[in-house]
């Protein structure tokens, strides 16, 4: 198996090394060159992490960190991004390598895959503070839902990191230099990503990238560990098994803990929108479904009055505006998702109440009220009526609860995804975004 790996790995070097000297001849000339579609596969919304959720004071030297990420689509190629969006000062990356794992949970790769990504044709990268690098690209075939190691040497950790702190996926860290080594020795295990925003592959003419944007329930909290069940993984499963429909990427910008209009866990949904929304690669779709966090927030303070309640929820709808207008202005379609039930769900840092109020209820009725008929998004996914419990709407149904009342279960999340209208999403052109309000039936 090994080496038919290897086989296959040194044919598509060949077909790409050929198609880049064919660029290289014909660039200039009057000969047309199509370049390769580049589409974002995999994406990591990415924040400072809390102190007990960064690297321990003693892995702040010579560490290596393997990571694993679960693809959605596949490609010929290759290129990976790393991000220092939240350093303060410039992030040295010795090496970094791309290979095949043993298994999802798994510290081990397969040694044939393994190959040294580069940037700008060296091994090693530095980043400034505030800034994302892409690497070269690299002809590594990989499948749909493939799962990719990727292993990386660090001489000195930014003591500032950046981070997405609930993976749900196991990484791996150990000391020294062992990016090419097919198993890692003496390796720790953590559950965060680290210095990895995305990866990007050379993708099928026609191929498109849909961004979930959201917070804890689309990242997938009380998702199964390395199972890859979050709704919006389910999602892309579902669109792979759909006839008729060229199969697009699906990319998870969820934040646990993520606000529309404030900066809490993380940069708030509008902070971050023009880099993890409008700069991935091939979108043609968003889906928003955030806002509880903003909610639950102002419940947690002192009482408001019901004009500042009617005020904060027009700002939630006033955002979802900004949403829309932005992305049609990039030929983006937008899909509402209305916010889920959580009457039970115990506040974290009770300061009046220790659990949502029907004042906080009233909000949130009013905004999924303006999501199901303003008609502002160009189509809706109705997530509350999907999870809720008939008997007692303002809950999740115990079949879909993971227990802490607000986020669902695995169960839960396979109900979300498969709610979603498959119709929106079918190959449109670009300036069809007020068309397709009417022909989306909603649900």
């Amino acid at each position: 198996m090994q080496s038919l790996l290897l086989r296959m790995s040194r044919v598509a070097l060949l077909l790409w090394c050929t198609a880049v000297a064919g660029f290289a001849q014909g660039h200039g000339s009057a000969h047309n060159h199509v370049a390769p579609l580049w589409v974002g596969s995999w994406a990591s919304s990415q924040a400072i992490p809390a102190p007990k959720e960064g690297l321990d004071s003693v892995d702040l030297r010579d560490v290596t960190l393997r990571q694993i990420v679960h693809l959605s689509v596949g490609g010929d190629a290759l290129r990976l991004k790393l991000s220092n969006v939240y350093g303060i000062e410039p992030l040295h990356i010795s090496s970094v390598h791309i290979a095949r794992p043993l298994s999802p949970s798994s510290g081990q790769v397969v040694a044939a895959t393994d190959r040294p990504l580069t940037f700008a044709g060296r091994t090693d990268v530095t980043i400034p503070p505030g800034a994302e690098y892409l690497s070269d690209p690299l002809p590594f075939p990989v499948a749909p839902f493939a799962d990719v190691a990727v292993s990386m040497h660090l001489d000195t950790v930014p003591t500032q990191q950046t981070s997405h702190v609930a993976s749900h996926q196991t990484s791996f860290l150990t000391h020294g230099d062992q990016t090419a080594l097919a198993d890692l020795t003496d390796a720790k295990t953590l559950e965060h990503w680290f210095f990895i925003s995305g990866v990007e592959v050379t993708a099928a003419p026609g191929t498109v990238a849909i961004v979930a944007l959201g917070d804890s329930i689309t990242d997938g909290s009380h998702s199964t560990t390395n199972g890859n069940d979050r709704w919006p993984n389910d999602f892309a499963r579902r669109l792979a098994l759909t006839r008729g429909l060229r199969q697009p990427a699906v990319l998870n910008a969820g934040i646990g803990g993520n606000r529309v209009l404030a900066d809490g866990k993380g940069p708030s949904a509008l902070t971050r929108f023009d880099r993890e929304v409008l700069a991935q690669p091939a979108i043609r779709y968003l889906i928003v479904f955030e806002g509880i966090n903003d909610l639950r927030r102002a419940d947690m303070e002192p009482a408001r009055s019901a004009d500042e309640h009617a005020a904060h929820v027009r700002g939630i709808t006033g955002a979802y505006e900004q949403f829309i207008q932005q992305a049609h202005a990039h030929g983006i379609l937008v899909m509402g998702a209305t916010i889920t039930p959580d009457l039970d769900a115990v506040y974290s840092q009770p300061t009046v109440l220790d659990r949502p109020s029907a004042a906080h209820e009233t909000d949130r009725q009013a905004i999924n009220r303006w999501i199901r008929t303003s008609g502002r998004f160009d189509a809706i996914v109705d997530f509350d009526a999907a999870v809720r419990d008939p008997k007692r709407p303002d809950h999740l149904l115990a079949a879909y609860d993971s227990g802490d009342h607000i986020h669902p279960s695995p169960a839960g999340y396979q109900v979300m995804a498969d709610a979603i209208p498959l119709s929106f999403f079918a190959n449109r052109k670009k300036d069809d975004s007020v068309e397709v309000r009417s022909s989306v039936s909603v649900q």
